[in-house]
């Protein structure tokens, strides 16, 4: 049953939050931990929808997942017998491509289906097929498969015309048992890229350079068993430090690395936001209207793409004219029709949004188009006046962990209710008036 958020707006946020580990570098560890035939140990999993589809995939060629907890898994890859992952247990995932170079780097051969995720605008994979076939791979497509193979895999220099986090990842796969040197050129170097590199070289690979623009790779023969704690989510914390922001609130975000968050720390406190860093936790509190500003997504370090939606949320409700370009991804503005139905004043001209800031929105019935705008349109139903339904939020739980819970615990008035149950409906409502 499709289920949506019902919000009741108007109340600050208080209180302290535990950030979950970081989908995205789970994504690629997850594939990583099948490329060894010993046992890994990996905690601090976010418990969301992309991680479990992406076990399923594991378990479904044949390798041994056994979670221990909700936020902990052990892999054996000793017991794969198929290369094969189709369609069906990947289509709705992102994440899935790094299979292709998990399974390439180990038994030379994968058949990976063509990735799904959110249609946030056209996201090619030919820099990873590039760099596939530079180390010696035979890549075609056929039938909406990715068919890679190879009698061996060599190392080679590779020079990415993009700074692909995925494909940065995906080479980092294929090359750490490929004999000889590889090398990385205009890598990507988001904190999710280092978190991949440090898991492989747990598992005894040999990659230096991870976080700056070149990586070396020296083959090894093999991998071993290792146990690793994944690093937090850097997109979860951003949004809860948006959130806090935007209801004038006061709330103390705890395990996170206060240096991945700094691309957001600096915008926030440049429009009037206080922002206090600890060892692993940030506290955002904010009193008074925000101002306005310039935002231009980029690669890290600079601003995310990810943050983009919730960002533009926030600044639809400071004072002034701002600005957001998205300069990554051209279909990541279909937010924008929704935020307006609340009262938002944004105009679209190709990869920029004009935002005049408004005094205040008004709750309205809408729909999240996918993960990270689904999130921004949760933090416009906290700050609304009034009562706003959210539906298709099976986007925002592919990437938040307990996204209602955790808000409903920092004292906001959000439940996860059946679609087009008006008894839930009038039982909120009674309930919090």
């Amino acid at each position: 049953m499709e289920n949506q958020y019902i919000i009741k707006g108007g109340i600050p946020l208080r209180g302290e939050v535990t950030i979950s580990g970081a989908k995205n570098a789970a994504l690629g560890i997850l594939a990583a931990a099948i490329m060894t035939n010993d046992t890994v140990v990996i905690d601090n999993l976010p418990d969301v929808r992309d991680i479990n589809v992406i076990l399923e995939a594991i378990q479904g060629i044949g390798a041994i997942v056994e979670r221990i907890d909700a936020h902990t898994v052990k892999i054996n890859g000793s017991t794969i017998t198929d290369v094969t992952i189709d369609y069906d247990s990947v289509r709705k995932i992102r994440g899935s491509y790094y299979l292709l170079g998990a399974l390439l780097g180990k038994y030379n051969k994968a058949n990976v289906s063509l990735p799904g995720g959110c249609d946030i605008g056209s996201r090619p994979i030919d820099q990873h097929l590039k760099a596939f076939r530079a180390l010696g791979a035979t890549v075609n497509i056929e039938y909406g498969m990715i068919n890679a193979s190879a009698e061996k895999l060599t190392g080679n220099h590779i020079y990415l015309d993009v700074a692909s986090v995925g494909a940065t990842i995906n080479i980092m796969l294929a090359s750490c048992m490929a004999d000889g040197r590889t090398v990385i050129e205009n890598a990507a170097k988001e904190p999710h890229v280092v978190d991949v590199a440090n898991f492989l070289n747990s598992m005894g690979a040999n990659i230096k350079g991870a976080g700056t623009d070149k990586i070396r790779i020296s083959g090894v023969t093999k991998l071993h068993s290792s146990e690793y704690s994944i690093i937090p989510d850097q997109i979860e914390a951003g949004t809860f430090m948006i959130a806090a922001a935007a209801t004038k609130g006061d709330v103390l975000i705890k395990n996170v690395i206060p240096r991945h968050l700094e691309c957001i720390s600096v915008k926030l406190t440049e429009i009037g936001v206080n922002v206090e860093e600890f060892d692993d936790a940030v506290l955002v509190s904010c009193k008074n209207r925000l101002f306005h500003t310039q935002i231009k997504t980029l690669p890290y370090p600079g601003f995310p793409t990810d943050m983009q939606p919730q960002i533009a949320t926030l600044l639809a409700l400071s004072d002034g004219t701002s600005t957001v370009t998205e300069s990554l991804f051209e279909n990541r503005f279909k937010y924008v029709d929704e935020l307006s139905r609340m009262g938002a004043s944004i105009k679209v001209e190709g990869n920029i949004a004009i935002i005049e800031g408004v005094e205040g929105l008004t709750g309205a019935s809408i729909s999240a188009p996918d993960l990270r705008a689904g999130a921004a349109l949760v933090v416009a139903g906290l700050v609304a006046d009034g009562y706003t339904t959210i539906d298709s939020i099976r986007y925002i739980e592919r990437g938040y962990e307990n996204f209602e819970e955790k808000m409903a615990s920092l004292g906001a008035s959000i439940e996860k209710i059946p679609v087009d149950d008006e008894r839930a409906v009038q039982k909120f409502k009674l309930k919090v008036s």
